[in-house]
């Protein structure tokens, strides 16, 4: 059970762990073992997460969510299988935490009068000092 917040947690049954050969430096090592993690996490059909949140968690994942609605993790950080399998669902439980955030509404305005006359004084102002710098020859 992957515990995320006090109301969501994950059963074991909904993740899909599969092990690959990661890229990069660790020479030999990296074409002999298999240390890279990908985790799949099934997002759209997972009966753990609460619509609001999944929605989120959709928005959130970006490129990583398939077009089946899979969440896509993968992990290579590290040169052991056991610490790229505790990375990737740490990036899990992150990505979820985001995503169990509600956004802050935002709320129209609409400028003050006095910070419109404020800025209508200021343009004022500087087109002053523009027409003062104008040559005499250009007015004409």
């Amino acid at each position: 059970m992957l515990q995320i917040t006090p109301t969501i947690a994950i059963d074991e049954s909904e993740l899909t762990e599969e092990f690959v050969r990661a890229t990069g430096p660790g020479g030999q090592n990296v074409n002999k073992v298999s240390t890279a993690v990908q985790l799949r996490f099934d997002a759209v059909h997972s009966p753990s997460l609460p619509d609001d949140v999944r929605a989120r968690l959709i928005r959130l994942a970006g490129q990583r969510i398939t077009e089946d609605g899979v969440l896509l993790i993968i992990a290579k950080r590290h040169r052991t299988q056991v610490q790229n399998r505790a990375d990737a669902r740490a990036q899990l439980s992150e990505l979820i935490l985001k995503a169990t955030v509600r956004p802050k509404l935002r709320r129209k305005t609409k400028p003050t009068l006095a910070s419109q006359q404020q800025r209508v004084e200021r343009k004022q102002r500087r087109g002053a000092i523009k027409r003062t710098r104008r040559s005499a020859a250009s007015d004409e």
